[in-house]
């Protein structure tokens, strides 16, 4: 149970060609992706490609603090993964792996499905870590379903989404 007393659900369904699949510890789904190093770079802000014991730890360690899923598509021959998600109450974390898949929408979709998963959680707010200053594509996605720069980071910015109004009394 990554999210202390809450179930993480086997599918979110997203569009009857995008869902979300609970991860099921196999790890060589991102092996290409994560040899990438324009990918890595944008993720991890380092230049070297991961190999698979990385790839396990990053698994691990993203299952223990939060619900971790594969992002598949619907493909002629099945569901593929095309990517990875971690949400938990203090990140959000989204690769989207092959080159091909990304800039067609499939992030935003998945970011706008993680927000209502953390509303029907009645979380209070999303939380985005850090996105790097050259990792335009991030910024504008996580700016574009609503979160704002909250705090300066060493390399870039932490983000929020305020999931509730906070009614204040005078």
């Amino acid at each position: 149970m990554p999210i202390e007393g809450i179930a993480q659900p086997e599918l979110l369904a997203i569009t009857p060609t995008l869902r979300l699949r609970r991860y099921d510890g196999e790890d060589s789904y991102a092996l290409a992706w994560y040899r990438d190093k324009d990918l890595v770079w944008m993720v991890d802000a380092v230049r070297t490609s991961y190999d698979i014991e990385q790839i396990q730890f990053m698994y691990t360690y993203q299952e223990a603090h939060g619900e971790l899923y594969w992002i598949e598509k619907r493909e002629d021959t099945g569901w593929t993964p095309i990517g990875d998600v971690c949400l938990s109450k203090k990140d959000i974390a989204i690769v989207i792996g092959p080159t091909a898949a990304r800039g067609q929408g499939i992030g935003k979709q998945v970011l706008l499905c993680l927000v209502q998963r953390a509303k029907t959680l009645e979380w209070q707010a999303l939380y985005v870590k850090d996105i790097y200053e050259w990792n335009a594509a991030s910024q504008a996605l996580f700016i574009g379903v609503g979160f704002v720069p909250s705090e300066k980071t060493e390399q870039g910015h932490s983000y929020v989404l305020q999931l509730k109004e906070q009614i204040l009394f005078e």
